[in-house]
């Protein structure tokens, strides 16, 4: 039997965290080996465990994968998560990175300027309102059905339903006049491996503050 994933990445969300929301998703418990100080990071590159010397990087069956999307599709098919065919995968496709789009964003939101700050939230919050969510609520409309893709849970719905809690945390009446998004993050956030990952105590990390951008800055020398 295969061992836990092993995710190597610092103890922050970054590109990791729709990778932990995936498995979490999918009911797989997984390992975390966090990368503390740069010397961890130097280790890992120089025996050879990172083929374009960057993490996120899981191993995962007999493999040290890294680049996001090649290892949350590899996740996706392995877990029943990725479309019945090649039409519900392009579509799944073309709405996880329209998720990762808006999610790029905010993550890169602690590392703008002071002065710059607030113009950065204004257009993130212009670009929520006006260009993703109406897209998304679109979809969930046209569909009819609880989900993005098909009839049952796809990577599409998780990684969505993730940055909505994302969006929640900018400021919660961004998501008041789509409903049907609010019913979606709802019901993905009431399946039962969903609903535990989202308690205190798991493996789900907290909004970047002070302390935890210093520590990634100095583990990635920026």
């Amino acid at each position: 039997m295969a061992g836990k994933p092993k995710l190597h990445y610092f103890n922050g969300r970054g590109r990791m965290e729709a990778i932990r929301w995936l498995l979490a998703a999918a009911g797989v418990e997984f390992e975390e080996i966090f990368i503390k100080t740069p010397e961890d990071l130097d280790k890992l590159r120089n025996e050879g465990s990172l083929m374009f010397q960057q993490v996120p990087m899981v191993e995962i069956d007999g493999m040290k994968l890294v680049q996001t999307r090649a290892i949350l599709n590899y996740i996706a098919t392995k877990y029943n998560l990725y479309g019945k065919d090649m039409k519900e995968r392009a579509l799944i496709d073309m709405y996880a990175e329209g998720v990762v789009d808006l999610g790029e964003m905010i993550m890169h939101l602690p590392l703008c300027p002071p002065d710059q700050k607030d113009a950065k939230m204004t257009q993130i919050k212009e670009s929520v309102t006006n260009r993703y969510l109406p897209a998304f609520e679109k979809v969930l409309k046209g569909h009819g059905q609880d989900y993005l893709v098909g009839s049952k849970l796809s990577r599409a719905d998780i990684h969505l339903v993730e940055l909505l809690y994302y969006v929640e945390e900018l400021d919660p009446s961004l998501l008041a006049n789509f409903p049907l998004l609010k019913a979606l993050k709802t019901r993905v956030s009431n399946l039962p491996a969903v609903k535990k990952f989202l308690q205190p105590g798991s493996p789900r990390k907290p909004p970047m503050d002070e302390k935890n951008l210093e520590e990634a800055k100095k583990i990635f020398r920026m």
